[in-house]
């Protein structure tokens, strides 16, 4: 793939509540399940798994790159071939989740990068409606 045959999402969010409290709902599959989907089986290193099933039955299949605690998460993306699921392959993409706090809150930036132009829009459409979910979740969370 070419740089002319692939795109990036940019999105950024604010969310009340500290990047220790947003990072857990990065790495742990009980809080992921609170925003991004049915069930996730995660492994937060360098090389771990990080898979979530959607409620709508796909696969989103990646692996964990670059994990600095409570500041930046990088992994890498793509879908099982299922039905309606779009087409790009596991671990064929890359997400870059930065945490930057300012006061009691966190700005979350999200890059997502390698994108098949095809399916630009969909993903920036989808990360718009489950980072809106993600503020709302981790805002009203009790730090633990």
């Amino acid at each position: 793939m070419t740089n002319s045959d692939s795109t990036v999402v940019e999105q950024t969010v604010r969310i009340n509540a500290r990047p220790e409290t947003v990072w857990r709902y990065w790495t742990d599959p009980s809080r992921m399940c609170d925003w991004w989907g049915a069930a996730a089986e995660l492994d937060p290193r360098p090389g771990g798994t990080c898979v979530v099933e959607m409620d709508h039955g796909g696969v989103m299949r990646g692996e964990y790159v670059e994990l600095v605690p409570h500041e930046r998460i990088v992994f890498s993306f793509g879908w099982d071939p299922t039905e309606g699921a779009p087409a790009i392959a596991p671990c064929s993409t890359l997400v870059e989740i930065t945490l930057t706090p300012e006061g009691d809150d966190t700005i979350l930036a999200l890059r997502h990068t390698g994108l098949p132009i095809g399916v630009r829009d969909e993903h920036h459409g989808g990360w718009g409606h489950f980072l809106a979910i993600l503020a709302t979740a981790a805002g009203g969370a009790v730090d633990d």
